[in-house]
């Protein structure tokens, strides 16, 4: 089965008046420590017709607690803090160590990425595009198996 998920990240960051390209927003992403931004998912599925899509918003706080509130489509909560990513959804939760769990700490991995602006590490898995503008862009990650 294949699979291609595509992870969007929707942030509005300052940039500096020079060039602006996918290195200048990683290196200005590198220079903010934590923060929040709004995020858009959309996972393509073999089996579905149509992409699935979610949305929420992200929480860094250096050096390893990231949260993801999804809202669109059903409320869902994942916390991490370090290896631990606790996760909530109506009254469930679940305790998941991401060292056991690969492809969740390969997608960490892709938040993480983007939010401390390691363009090297994005790159190892996905590869990305940017479009948009300075004030209003969109950073695309595509990963696909095979």
């Amino acid at each position: 089965m294949r699979k291609t998920i595509a992870l969007l990240l929707l942030m509005t960051v300052p940039l500096p008046a020079t060039a602006w390209d996918l290195t200048a927003l990683m290196e200005d992403l590198a220079r903010h420590k934590g923060g929040r931004a709004r995020f858009v998912e959309k996972k393509n599925i073999a089996l579905l017709d149509k992409p699935v899509t979610s949305s929420g918003e992200l929480r860094f706080v250096p050096p390893a607690r990231l949260e993801k509130r999804t809202l669109l489509p059903r409320p869902e909560s994942l916390v991490l803090d370090g290896d631990t990513l606790v996760i909530e959804r109506g009254k469930q939760k679940f305790n998941v160590r991401l060292s056991e769990q690969p492809e969740a700490l390969a997608f960490v991995d892709s938040l993480r990425g983007t939010l401390t602006g390691d363009q090297a590490a994005l790159e190892r898995s996905y590869k990305l595009s940017l479009s948009g503008n300075e004030e209003h862009w969109t950073l695309d990650l595509r990963s696909e198996e095979r």
